[in-house]
């Protein structure tokens, strides 16, 4: 073999060892990443929850609900049984929803978990945390950047005037936008004495629709709202009856006669219902 075709051969070489380590690095990058595409993170209480990719961190995995990573939950790994692909249309706020940054309590990257927020908002206010996911969920899938066609905005979908009445200054902020929407819920149920139909219906719609019906209004958009609330809450108080019943059972000892502590316990309540004042 000549000089030149030697040296020919040594570049060659040279080359696909570079493309290989491109390629191992490449690969390895891939792997790194979290898992990716809209999907729904199945949960043992009967919840979903619609998420961009997730990032399991061994006892708990987090859902990011946005794509620019702004907005997550955190979830015991062990209370999510499964995932499926989110084939649902979505909805008009999150087809709509922004991307922008949050302002700065969103790049002070101290803001609490949204769990976090919905206990605390729902202590407040004494609701059910569980009826506040649910509204949550269903006004917009856990965005807090949502945005409606009418200029609702956030996680419980605050319109302008409703934001300034309850002192909220940023709709996009999870914490202030929950607490807001939290207030605003306890505010409907007292009016409506806690007919927590009546009280969904006006927080879709608007009081003045409700009182103008004396009910649910006929319309297809707020009888779907209240439907799919009552539904998701009622399943998931269901799930934790099931499961107060299991452990009932798991737990029973072999004599026939149960114990004190066993008598005492008592399932969820299924009915719809909001948690009174304490």
């Amino acid at each position: 073999m000549t000089q030149s075709g030697s040296s020919a051969s040594v570049k060659a070489a040279r080359i696909a060892a570079k493309a290989g380590v491109l390629l191992c690095a490449l690969a390895v990058a891939l792997l790194a990443r979290p898992a990716t595409a809209a999907e729904l993170a199945i949960l043992r209480n009967g919840f979903s929850i619609r998420h961009e990719h997730r990032l399991a961190m061994g006892t708990t995995t987090r859902l990011y609900l946005t794509a620019d990573d702004s907005s997550f939950t955190d979830v015991p790994t062990e209370e999510i049984t499964g995932y499926e692909k989110d084939l649902s249309l979505p909805t008009s706020a999150e087809a709509t929803a922004t991307n922008a940054a949050s302002s700065d309590s969103a790049k002070s990257g101290s803001a609490p978990a949204l769990n976090e927020v919905v206990n605390s908002a729902s202590a407040t206010y004494h609701l059910d945390p569980d009826l506040v996911n649910s509204v949550i969920h269903a006004e917009s899938g856990f965005n807090s950047r949502a945005v409606s066609r009418k200029g609702a905005r956030g996680l419980m979908q605050l319109m302008p005037s409703t934001a300034s009445h309850l002192g909220v200054n940023d709709a996009f902020d999870p914490q202030s936008n929950v607490t807001g929407g939290s207030r605003y819920l306890r505010e409907l149920l007292e009016r409506y004495n806690f007919d927590l139909v009546k009280a969904l219906a006006a927080y879709n719609a608007g009081p003045e629709r409700v009182e103008q019906y004396q009910g649910v209004p006929p319309f297809r958009e707020t009888r779907a709202y209240v439907a799919r609330v009552v539904h998701e809450y009622n399943t998931k108080k269901t799930a934790q009856e099931k499961e107060a019943k299991r452990k009932q059972a798991s737990n029973k000892p072999p004599s026939k006669t149960p114990s004190h502590a066993q008598r005492a316990l008592k399932p969820v309540a299924t009915s719809v219902t909001a948690a009174s004042p304490r």
